[in-house]
Order: C-alpha cells, then sequence, then structure tokens
C-alpha cells in the first residue's frame, strides 16, 4: 500500500505515513528486532532496508518530523530523524527527544542527526547524564562526528578523550559499546590522531577495572593493527580535505 501522493509541491502528511507504515509491517520483522536488542514495544515491523528507501521519497520537513516523533511508534520515530532538518533542529528540542530514547538504534539515528545539526555543545551534557541511553548519544555523536564531519579539525575530536576516558568504567552494554566506538572512530580518522587515541586504548587496556580494559584492549586490537595504521596514513588531513574542496 502506496502512500496517497499529496498535492505537488506539498509535504506527505502524518496520516499517509502511518498507513504505510501498518501496511509494510511484520511480526517477523518485530521478532528478529528484538534478538538484536531493538526496543519492540511500539514497532510495527518495518526494517531499514524498506524504511531508508521510503524516507528519501518524503524530502524533509522539521515540523512534520516532529509530529511523527510524538507518536511514539519506533518507525515513525526513525523517519523523524531520517527526514527532519537538520539546521532547524534546536538544543532544547534534541534535549527533549532524548528523555525518550530507549533503544540503540534510535539513538545511534539521533546522533547522525544532532551531528549534522551542529549540536557539539550536548555531547558533555549527554555524557554527565546517567540514564544509559542518554549517555549512549554522548558517544555515539563522537563517533559519527569523527566519520561524517571531514573538514574538523583534529583537535576538536582530540578534546573529546577525556571523555571517553572518564566514562570508560560504565559497565552498561550500550555505553561501553558506545565508548568503545568513540574512541575507535577517533583513532582511525587519521595519523595525528591515531597516536595519542591508542595511548589511551593501551592506557585503558592496563586498567584495574573491567569494562576499561575491555574497550581499551578492543581498540588496541584495531589501532595497532599494521594494516589499518596503513590506512590511516593515506587519508587526507583536514587540512588537505580543505584544500581539496577549494577552501581556504
Amino acid at each position: 500500500m502506496a502512500p496517497r501522493r499529496p498535492p505537488e509541491n506539498a509535504a506527505y502528511a502524518v496520516p499517509d505515513i502511518l498507513a504505510w507504515l501498518e501496511a509494510h509491517g511484520s511480526a517477523d520483522n518485530i521478532a528478529g528486532m528484538a534478538r538484536f536488542g531493538i526496543g519492540t514495544e511500539r514497532a510495527l515491523g518495518v526494517g531499514n532496508a524498506a524504511l531508508r528507501p521510503f524516507a528519501r521519497t518524503l524530502g524533509h520537513d522539521h515540523e512534520r518530523a516532529l509530529a511523527l516523533w510524538r507518536t511514539g511508534i519506533r518507525e515513525a520515530r526513525l523517519l523523524a530523524l531520517f527526514t527532519d532538518e537538520p539546521g532547524r533542529v534546536s538544543p532544547a528540542e534534541a534535549r527533549d527527544m532524548a528523555k525518550d530514547f530507549d533503544s540503540w538504534e534510535i539513538v545511534d539515528a539521533a546522533a547522525d542527526l544532532f551531528v549534522e545539526a551542529g549540536l557539539d555543545g550536548l555531547i558533555e551534557f549527554f555524557a554527565t547524564d546517567e540514564r544509559e541511553y542518554v549517555r549512549r548519544t554522548a558517544f555515539a555523536m563522537i563517533a559519527a562526528a569523527s566519520v561524517h564531519r571531514k573538514t574538523d579539525p583534529d583537535a576538536t575530536l582530540l578534546a573529546y578523550l577525556p571523555l571517553i576516558e572518564a566514562h570508560a568504567t560504565d559497565p552498561r552494554n550500550f555505553v561501553r559499546k558506545a565508548v568503545n566506538w568513540a574512541l575507535r572512530n577517533i583513532g582511525k580518522r587519521s595519523l595525528a590522531l591515531h597516536g595519542p587515541a591508542l595511548a589511551l586504548a593501551q592506557k585503558l587496556a592496563g586498567s584495574d577495572d573491567k569494562t576499561a580494559r575491555w574497550i581499551g584492549r578492543d581498540a588496541v586490537r584495531e589501532l595497532a593493527d599494521p594494516d589499518r595504521i596503513a590506512m590511516i596514513g593515506q587519508k587526507k588531513t583536514p587540512a588537505k580535505r580543505q584544500r581539496f574542496l577549494g577552501r581556504p
């Protein structure tokens, strides 16, 4: 069942989107999501393989994204994150959304949006929050920024290493994995960042704390790999990237 097409130049309406989601849901998908630790309490069972192409047909609309988020439905919230207008997402709206985070999948999609929206100032705010999924948001944002913010100076990411170290003892599954993810992504960003990230990984690997030790050893395994180091050496530095893009 395809969504009813709106008049030309008009956005798809929320009821049409919800009707499409309901028509494409699957109980089998819901069972599969649960096995991967995805919250399914309000899921319709539409997989991302269908959601992302559908999102591309919708265009971007901030007000519609807010309305989709308010439904509380897993798929509607993912579409809200995929189709929001990053330039219109305010810090207050991001903080309000974080109150509803109940799945690593939602967190990671939100982190991509928040990074694109330039809400870096929320990273430390989220990191200090004691709720598991909110704290994960901070480190998912660092991991995303390391990959997607191509022209940011290395110093911006280097400044997050103390935050990673400070929360490397949080044993909760979705926090420790995000802290590890952030550390590895920083280390893979450039040779200038590789050394400090590897040094922190080695320090954590020797920690008396079980969680910090796991984070460190896993990061060392990847960052100390000679093939990985060679790949990092082939990347353009931020300055080179700016020259390549014709920026001063």
